[in-house]
């Protein structure tokens, strides 16, 4: 934090210490599984929480860094969202100099073809010298709330705050005031360059997610991220995805700077196997339009949010296969951490009824797709190939 703040809390009497937790079970389903990091959290303070919508994001930065200054190169993000029944575009940092339109125009534009929109914000302040901007607003608390008070009557409906870089005791404290003044003004919220979850989303439900976690952007700018990220895939669900939602960014089936080596069928279980409360779909347009018809299916199907998980298999680093649940539908993936093919072969005694089941998995190279149907139920036995580095996903 630039040197400022206490490292030591400080703290009036009565004082109670925050919750430690240890999960130890004997298989990683009791890890996987568990939520109990949220349970010892507070209780929500929150009264009214209609308003607060978890749900699908497109974003343009990942493909276009500097898009988000351009209301031209916004629109077609927007357009993508209201194709694929996405609730939301991020527009990102930079949006306030934006040179071709008005950003309260950009967010009117979304709104009336049903897409919110959720802008990006700089932390800072002088707690780090990030120059990415807007910046100076999220530290003080008048300017802040007067910027949520504007942006929610223009009727953006969240947030991503970024760059906290510390763990200080103010700095922790600037999260839980965000949060309490963004619900104020009924605005959602996403922590990036962040602290790890802390069950925060029990106490300020309008948390959407935190990244925490070493995500898809790091193929733009960081050379040997390719060639870690699949067993890298495969830990995130026993270790970071734990302990609460994660913006990871997945789904990208093109290229960034750095080539990726997983295959588009693990790219599309990406979007199942990490939890996340907002899920940024993060390839440019064309990348999803172009896409075989069931793929596009599944990304206009699949949630962001789930009712129930069950860990199938999997070792962390090697492979990693879940079914979630929403409401009556199960969504199962898998995807391999390792440079072998693998043969999985498992029954499916979780399911609650006979469904038409579409199973999407990997083609002849890795970047296409093989596409069958078959009728599925508890007593069936599902037997499929990944390919190395690759993926499948049933719903």
């Amino acid at each position: 934090a630039n040197g400022l703040g206490s490292i030591e809390p400080e703290h009036a009497l009565p004082w109670e210490t925050p919750w430690r937790v240890i999960v130890v079970g004997d298989n990683l389903a009791t890890i996987i599984e568990t939520d109990v990091v949220k349970k010892l959290a507070r209780p929500n303070q929150i009264k009214n929480t209609n308003w607060i919508k978890p749900g699908r994001a497109s974003w343009s930065w990942w493909s276009d860094h500097p898009s988000s200054k351009s209301y031209s190169a916004m629109v077609p993000f927007i357009d993508l969202a209201a194709e694929m029944g996405w609730e939301y575009t991020l527009i990102d940092a930079n949006w306030n100099t934006m040179y071709d339109g008005k950003i309260e125009d950009l967010v009117a534009y979304g709104n009336n073809r049903g897409i919110g929109s959720l802008l990006w914000y700089n932390s800072g302040g002088p707690h780090n010298s990030v120059t990415e901007e807007p910046r100076d607003l999220m530290n003080d608390p008048v300017k802040r709330k007067e910027e949520f008070m504007k942006i929610s009557q223009w009727g953006v409906k969240g947030i991503k705050v970024d760059f906290f870089q510390s763990d200080k005791p103010f700095i922790l404290q600037q999260y839980l005031d965000i949060l309490k003044d963004a619900a104020e003004y009924q605005l959602m919220v996403n922590f990036h360059g962040a602290t790890i979850p802390r069950g925060w989303e029990r106490t300020f439900p309008n948390l959407m997610t935190m990244e925490s976690v070493r995500g898809g952007e790091c193929y733009s700018f960081a050379p040997e991220y390719p060639e870690l990220a699949p067993s890298h895939h495969a830990i995130l669900p026993a270790t970071r995805n734990v302990i609460g939602s994660m913006d990871y960014t997945p789904v990208t089936f093109s290229d960034n700077e750095y080539p990726h080596l997983t295959t588009n069928a693990h790219e599309l279980a990406l979007s199942v196997i990490f939890e996340s409360g907002w899920q940024y779909m993060a390839d440019r347009v064309e990348a999803y339009r172009s896409q075989p018809e069931e793929v596009k299916q599944f990304l206009k199907d699949v949630p962001s949010t789930w009712d129930d998980t069950k860990f199938v298999r999997g070792f962390p680093g090697k492979e990693m296969i879940l079914a979630r649940k929403k409401g009556d539908d199960w969504f199962i993936a898998g995807i391999n951490g390792e440079a072998v093919q693998k043969d999985f072969s498992n029954d499916l005694a979780f399911l609650t009824g006979d469904y038409e089941a579409v199973i999407i998995k990997d083609g002849m190279d890795p970047r296409t797709f093989s596409i069958d149907k078959s009728n599925i139920n508890s007593s069936s036995k599902v037997d499929l190939r990944m390919s190395p580095y690759g993926g499948f996903t049933i719903n």
